[in-house]
């Protein structure tokens, strides 16, 4: 599985947690709130690929959010799975009815929940194969964890592969060094900002080798940018 980000709101802190460790098993990069206020202050830095979102939060609830987000144009395509305990079949269909994407019910498997976000990805089109990610002639087998450039295999260490998923999953957009610790190595690992500089380089490093390396691109002042565009 590549680098795709799961923004999971859930106030309990059990739950929460046992949803972080299945999605990162599954290679997820997982951002984390208890409410939709922590939530909504995730969304101000970083759009996830995903919410996985509880029905039953504190104040503002889980359905009421969802259907703000989708009202929301900024926010109207960003998917949405409710995680709920209500099994109705009416509660099923408000929350599809208010905009969700999906709808789990408590308990589910890991298995399952992580083949719905897979369905959910494919049908929103961020994703057309699960296996492969492809820029341009760059291909990432996500699976094999192997990197091809114009057709020839191209060694790169486990950070560098993750680093160059996530730019490749996030194209044409500036992401600072504190966005990129988040997304690629997460919050919970301590790492110094400039750790994030020298990876740059050595991944812009390895595009050289291709005549690849304006596709990575410094945006002074702001932070990195991987694009076709201005290269």
């Amino acid at each position: 599985m590549s680098q795709f980000t799961i923004l999971v709101v859930e106030d309990e802190q059990a739950i929460r947690s046992m949803l972080v460790m299945v999605l990162q098993q599954y290679d997820f990069n997982v951002l984390e709130a208890a409410d939709v206020i922590q939530a909504l202050a995730i969304l101000n830095d970083t759009v996830p690929d995903l919410i996985l979102l509880d029905w039953m939060l504190p104040g503002i609830t889980g359905d009421e959010w969802t259907r703000r987000l989708k009202s929301n144009d900024n926010y109207r395509d960003l998917p949405i799975i409710l995680v709920t305990a209500k099994g109705e079949e009416a509660d099923k269909i408000r929350g599809l009815d208010i905009g969700a994407d999906d709808y789990v019910t408590k308990p589910f498997s890991p298995k399952e929940l992580v083949s719905r976000i897979k369905a959910v990805l494919r049908r929103s089109g961020k994703i057309h194969d699960l296996t492969q990610i492809k820029f341009q002639d760059i291909v990432l087998d996500t699976e094999q964890h192997r990197v091809s450039i114009s057709d020839k295999e191209v060694d790169v260490s486990p950070t560098e592969f993750r680093l160059l998923s996530f730019f490749l999953t996030h194209p044409d957009k500036v992401y600072n060094r504190t966005q990129l610790l988040d997304q690629v190595w997460g919050r919970s690992v301590y790492i110094e900002e400039r750790t994030v500089d020298v990876h740059i380089r050595r991944l812009r490093k390895i595009l050289a080798n291709y005549q690849r390396e304006d596709w990575l691109q410094t945006v002074r002042g702001f932070g990195y940018r991987f694009s076709v565009k201005n290269s």
